[in-house]
């Protein structure tokens, strides 16, 4: 009996041969495809390390803002004038809203980097598959 996979392969050449389609480099495709994966990778990689630096700012936000507390808390003295309170009290929100907004910048700024660093990598490999056709093309005509 014969192969069906066979009878396939050979009814799409006979059908590729009557409307005269140019034979195809199977190797030049999964090359292709391979750089196509290797930049995905890439760009994964490059969106994994934004991640991972996010987390560790976020990290340092947290320590320091345990640390501040802390300091606060040591110095709190019950009982005491109460302006002195409030004066201390007013300037640790500030020192908490400047830091805030900072760290807000700072976190934006890796997760800007990091997306246009993953683009780039993907648009880099556009640009350069775009090329590759390109040439393929011009060597057939």
């Amino acid at each position: 009996m014969a192969d069906p996979a066979q009878n396939f392969t050979d009814m799409f050449k006979k059908f590729g041969e009557q409307l005269k389609v140019q034979p195809f480099d199977m190797t030049k495709i999964m090359e292709h495809h391979q750089k196509n994966l290797e930049a995905m990778t890439k760009s994964w990689q490059a969106m994994a390390e934004g991640a991972s630096g996010i987390a560790n700012k976020q990290k340092e936000i947290f320590e320091a803002a345990m640390k501040d507390m802390a300091e606060m808390a040591q110095s709190y003295k019950p009982g005491g004038n109460p302006q002195d309170v409030m004066a201390k009290q007013a300037e640790f929100a500030k020192k908490a809203m400047e830091a805030a907004i900072a760290n807000t910048k700072d976190i934006a700024e890796l997760v800007q980097k990091s997306s246009t660093e993953a683009f780039k990598i993907v648009q880099d490999r556009m640009k350069e598959s775009y090329e590759e056709i390109r040439t393929s093309i011009d060597k057939k005509s």
